[in-house]
């Protein structure tokens, strides 16, 4: 079996802009034996269920048991759903690739591996070949495949993830979530990969002209982050390499002063303004709880942040896009502040009247 593990799907085009159609008139036969691991395996499962192990068990170990073979029998019926596409996949007559060469020559039975939330599967599919050139799989471009091994899905709960605390506990939480262990040095590749087009995410999604009556909301706020000294400022990293420290493995407190970069995250959004009155915010019964009026839920939210940029260019792109969304200045809008200097935040209203 050949193995191709550094196909390029992105490349994948063809003459004409389109795959050449292959010359069989009939659509190919499906493998009846595709699914025949994932219903092998779903059937001595159930049949372990009805076994007198099973009995003993308690509802904990019976649910972590589960979970496993759960993932593990998602993971043969997802590889069975690939195999089954490979065995359907039409052989062209040649393809050509954005470097404008021609492949001529198809070969079945390329594989690569795709790790996802489920485990590791194989990929098999047909590679058109050329002396010389890259190969090309069309069916990496169908499927949407990732150029390195884990998939989008497992990519996506490690970004979340390591959102949310440190990558050592970002590794633990997307192992605990689908028991693939992502070392950490891989995730926070993966963490700055996902963040590679974060201006040109919200560029593509710019919202239309919002309702006139929905309030428009500027927020920003800052955060000190503790950096590596190369990292600092140049002012601030003066001052901490003429610092002492009280311990060498680590920061005592009071110590982290000029050890810091600010961190600047601010949005722009829009909510429907909803009249609330004291007993909403803070009901003293359940009859006043029960009628309360829901807060308002923020929309078409846009979000920009920096620990490069300092909080004046930060803020200055928050009121661009409010200038975008309210040009003529008509709207009700409610700048909110927490822990910035006024200075920054009031430098753009001022600026712009």
């Amino acid at each position: 079996m050949i193995t191709d593990l550094d196909t390029r799907p992105d490349e994948v085009t063809a003459l004409g802009n389109q795959i050449l159609q292959a010359k069989a008139a009939s659509e190919p036969e499906p493998n009846p034996d595709s699914f025949a691991r994932s219903r092998g395996y779903f059937e001595a499962l159930v049949s372990r269920l009805e076994g007198d192990g099973a009995a003993v068990l308690t509802h904990a170990e019976l649910e972590e048991e589960l979970q496993q073979d759960a993932r593990e029998l998602f993971r043969r019926l997802y590889e069975g759903h690939l195999d089954e596409r490979a065995a359907r996949e039409h052989r062209h007559d040649a393809v050509v690739g954005s470097d404008g060469a021609r492949r001529n020559y198809a070969e079945p039975g390329h594989e690569r591996s795709l790790t996802t939330v489920f485990g590791d599967v194989r990929v098999s599919r047909i590679a058109y070949r050329s002396r010389g050139s890259r190969n090309l799989c069309p069916a990496d471009g169908l499927l949407n495949l990732p150029i390195e091994r884990r998939s989008h899905g497992l990519r996506r709960l490690g970004a979340i993830e390591a959102t949310r605390g440190s990558f050592e506990e970002a590794a633990d939480a997307v192992e605990r979530s689908s028991g693939q262990r992502i070392p950490k040095r891989q995730l926070e590749r993966l963490a700055r990969s996902a963040a590679v087009d974060f201006e040109e995410f919200y560029a593509a999604r710019q919202v239309a002209t919002p309702r006139l009556a929905d309030a428009l909301v500027i927020s920003c706020d800052d955060k000190g982050v503790v950096m590596r000294s190369e990292a600092l400022r140049e002012a601030t990293r003066r001052q901490t390499e003429n610092a002492k420290h009280k311990l060498k493995t680590r920061l005592s407190s009071g110590e982290k002063r000029n050890r810091k970069r600010i961190a600047e995250v601010g949005a722009v959004y829009e909510i429907e303004p909803v009249p609330r009155t004291a007993a909403d915010l803070m009901p003293a019964n359940d009859a006043e709880r029960g009628a309360a009026a829901d807060a308002p839920s923020a929309k078409n939210k846009w979000l920009t942040a920096s620990v490069v940029e300092d909080a004046a260019t930060v803020v200055a792109r928050l009121f661009d896009e409010a200038e975008r969304r309210d040009p003529e200045h008509i709207r009700f809008s409610s700048p909110i502040g927490g822990g910035i200097s006024p200075r920054f935040a009031l430098s753009p209203l001022a600026d712009r009247g």
